[in-house]
């Protein structure tokens, strides 16, 4: 639809009354509408965004918005397959990967799982040889998703130990192989078009170093993780170990195809599966469930209404939880290379903003560094809290009642306030908002869900804003001017040609 078509829309939402949170709370009800507990595969999740300014008039007018255009139908275009990246002539087919949408693409994943599945559990087997490694290569979707899973479920009793590598600093290797034995490590590239500079670049080294450590062939060491089967083979990993993936499956929603195997890995096939199933259930409550009790509707409701009402240019994350530490660079990726577009679907510009800055950090870390900026600084910037019910370690319980303590204070903290009285230097103008996740527990089922909740949420505020999440064409242009540099044909700017000169590099 026409951007032009929900102007208004969006200035009625600006010129909304806004009541303080603490105003808002004189509901009664207020909890019960905006609270909500979901019984999922990996235990209870409660999503509270009581502590946001969604109100009944709020959500009136993100409803028509909604309807004027056509976000269940959006939503119903996704799941079945239909070509929804536009740019790129493309269906988005990761909820596939998860038993869940198109039959068609649903029953191709299946296939290319059982292949992953068996290969995964012939390793594990022994059929490979001795396995105690594992350096999964990567970038991008191709290493943060199994970055963030692998560091959440995996920090004990994993069945291999995984080493992601993404950077091509060679540090970032160097640090990997440091911590393997090449006689037992394998060697995971995981590029969708088999063609990523930095991976190769790194997938050659680690050739050289399994060579160097006495591998007859390294090669043979190898598994490619990639839509490009072909060019894989072609590159010389051979066919048997080659885990193909729909070129529908973008990178960043790709953790659940066989840029999933080095998290099967770690944590055997059955582990993988619950993370796919716990995935699968938020699809369907995603799919299923009426706008006023849809969790992820609800979220991406509230982040159109700071960022087209209020204004505000960032969303902060924090992970009351250390093996959710990775999860703000995860959502980086997730909602900033979706949804940081400045052009509609349909190619004409984009008159309003976009995607908002997502940062943010772990637990009380956090507190001692930016927490100042959120209580008494001059941005208003919404908070997203995640905790975990059950801590993840056998110390005294009372380290997990601090953790959860400060958790649930900073929100009250953020909403409440505190005046200083003539002492403006103690005060704290509270009305600043914050949702938190509470989790029963981490595992598997349950991390997979957390994901699949916030690729929704970021899908339905590309739809509300009328732009397409799935292509990514602002990563192209410095990464095609790096080649050039490196092919020393072409002219820069002064400043870029002193800065080569300065590194004695050729440009």
């Amino acid at each position: 639809m026409a951007a032009t078509a929900t102007a208004p829309l969006w200035t009625a939402l600006e010129s909304l009354p806004r009541p303080a949170l603490t105003e808002l709370f004189a509901d009664p009800g207020r909890l019960d509408r905006y609270a909500t507990v979901l019984d999922l595969p990996g235990g209870p999740i409660r999503f509270d965004w009581s502590k946001t300014h969604l109100s009944a008039d709020v959500e009136a007018v993100l409803g028509q918005i909604a309807e004027a255009v056509d976000l269940e139908g959006s939503r119903e275009a996704l799941f079945a397959g239909a070509l929804i990246n536009n740019t790129e002539g493309r269906a988005a087919t990761h909820m596939a990967e998860r038993g869940v949408g198109n039959p068609a693409a649903a029953e191709e994943a299946e296939r290319f799982h059982e292949r992953m599945q068996a290969l995964v559990e012939a390793i594990h087997e022994g059929l490979l040889g001795e396995v105690k490694s594992l350096i999964h290569i990567g970038i991008g979707g191709s290493a943060l998703g199994p970055a963030l899973a692998i560091d959440a479920l995996a920090r004990e009793d994993a069945k291999v130990a995984v080493h992601v590598v993404s950077n091509v600093d060679g540090a970032a290797l160097a640090a990997a192989v440091a911590k393997c034995d090449p006689a037992t490590t394998l060697i995971a590239v995981a590029s969708k078009t088999f063609t990523t500079t930095e991976t190769l670049m790194n997938a050659i080294s680690a050739l050289d170093w399994l060579r160097e450590g006495g591998v007859e062939d390294p090669f043979g060491r190898v598994v490619a993780l990639t839509a490009a089967p072909d060019k894989a083979v072609a590159w010389g990993v051979d066919e048997t170990r080659v885990l193909p993936f729909a070129e529908t499956v973008g990178g960043r929603y790709s953790l659940w195809s066989s840029i999933g195997f080095p998290i099967a890995m770690a944590l055997g096939w059955d582990g993988f599966a619950a993370f796919l199933a716990g995935a699968a259930a938020i699809d369907h409550h995603f799919l299923e469930a009426q706008l006023a009790e849809n969790v992820v509707i609800r979220a991406a409701f509230a982040d159109l209404y700071y960022t087209q009402a209020r204004h505000c240019s960032s969303r902060a994350v924090f992970a009351y939880d250390e093996r959710l530490a990775l999860l703000p660079s995860y959502l980086q990726q997730l909602e900033m290379e979706s949804n940081g577009k400045r052009v509609l679907a349909d190619g004409t510009p984009l008159t309003r903003p976009s995607a908002p800055v997502t940062w943010g950090g772990v637990g009380t870390d956090a507190q001692h560094a930016v927490f100042q900026l959120l209580h008494q600084g001059t941005h208003l910037i919404p908070v997203d809290f995640l905790a975990v019910g059950i801590p993840g370690h056998d110390f005294d319980p009372a380290h997990h009642r601090t953790l959860l303590a400060n958790c649930f204070a900073q929100g009250a903290a953020l909403m409440a306030g505190k005046a200083g009285g003539d002492d403006m230097a103690r005060d704290y103008p509270g009305d600043r908002p914050s949702a938190t996740i509470l989790c029963d527990e981490l595992g598997a089922a349950t991390l997979g869900s957390l994901i699949a909740f916030h690729e929704h949420r970021t899908f339905v505020s590309a739809m509300m804003l009328g732009i397409n999440p799935f292509d990514q064409f602002g990563v192209e242009l410095g990464k095609a001017i790096a080649k050039s540099i490196e092919a020393g044909d072409a002219q820069f700017d002064p400043s870029t040609t002193a800065l080569l000169a300065a590194a004695g590099i050729d440009g």
